[in-house]
């Protein structure tokens, strides 16, 4: 078990399991297939996941998001990033939480607050977790989060 602190953008508590990306998060690339083609459940709808479809991204790739603890370095891509998060969030289709190693872009950011303003629970959202953080949490660590920013990897 280890511990490692970083800012906390949006506070709150979780604990799920991890998925880790070493590469850049393209919000819109990963999340695109279930907002705009129907691969979306119905809200409430726990059953279907939500999977990655950035091809570009071989560690997330094909890989379910929801409710899982999205480790990542940064987010990349199109300036829909923060609306396209905050439509998961609505959704419930987001991760639990996502923690990054270095610091948030002002558009993932922007996403995580909308939704922990505009909807009944937040997506606890970390960030200046370091590269250490990174290179030891592996997919499947269970994660706990808390709201000072401490991240426990189990």
């Amino acid at each position: 078990m280890k511990q490692f602190k970083g800012r906390p953008v949006v506070a709150g508590k979780c604990t799920a399991d991890a998925l880790v990306s070493h590469g850049g998060f393209n919000t819109l690339a990963s999340f695109q297939n279930a907002l705009q083609f129907g691969d979306m459940p119905l809200i409430g709808d726990k059953d279907k996941e939500t999977k990655c479809g950035d091809q570009n991204n071989a560690d997330l790739y094909n890989k379910p998001m929801a409710r899982k603890a999205l480790c990542l370095p940064q987010t990349i891509g199109s300036t829909t990033g923060g609306m396209v998060l905050y439509c998961a969030k609505v959704l419930e289709r987001n991760p639990a939480c996502m923690l990054f190693s270095e610091h948030i872009d002002s558009l993932a950011a922007a996403g995580a607050v909308l939704g922990a303003v505009w909807t009944d629970s937040p997506m606890p959202v970390v960030d200046c977790l370091g590269d250490e953080f990174l290179s030891y949490v592996k997919d499947g660590m269970k994660i706990t989060v808390d709201e000072d920013g401490t991240v426990t990897v189990e």
